[in-house]
């Protein structure tokens, strides 16, 4: 199998519907802003569990899991953004072409609590 054959994901595996989320500044009434997010676009995707971890915050542990999510290639999706899946949310760190054809992007994504 070549490398790049692992990030062509068959169509048949992108079966999650999720919600592309981007950030936006809001107004806050005192002359600053809060950070809100607005629904970009729903996307078929495949979900894959990576690793997970535990890291102390705020003086307790918390778990942390890295999850890649494949998607149909797409230009505008960035770190920063957000992915939703149903209640559960995920901040994307890291977004690639992996082969460069411009058929897949490879999104590695950290779960958050909402």
């Amino acid at each position: 199998m070549a490398p790049s054959d692992h990030y062509r994901a068959p169509v048949g595996a992108l079966r999650r519907r999720l919600t592309l989320e981007a950030p936006v500044a809001t107004p806050d009434g005192l002359g600053g802003t809060t950070q809100a997010f607005e629904t970009v676009a729903a996307l078929w995707a495949q979900l894959e569990w990576l690793s997970g971890g535990e890291h102390w915050r705020r003086g307790r542990p918390e778990q942390v899991a890295t999850d890649r999510v494949t998607l149909r290639w797409r230009p505008g999706v960035d770190a920063g953004q957000r992915l939703r899946d149903g209640n559960r949310l995920f901040d994307i760190r890291a977004v690639a072409d992996p082969d460069g054809s411009r058929r897949r992007l490879i999104c590695l994504v950290q779960e958050i609590s909402p």
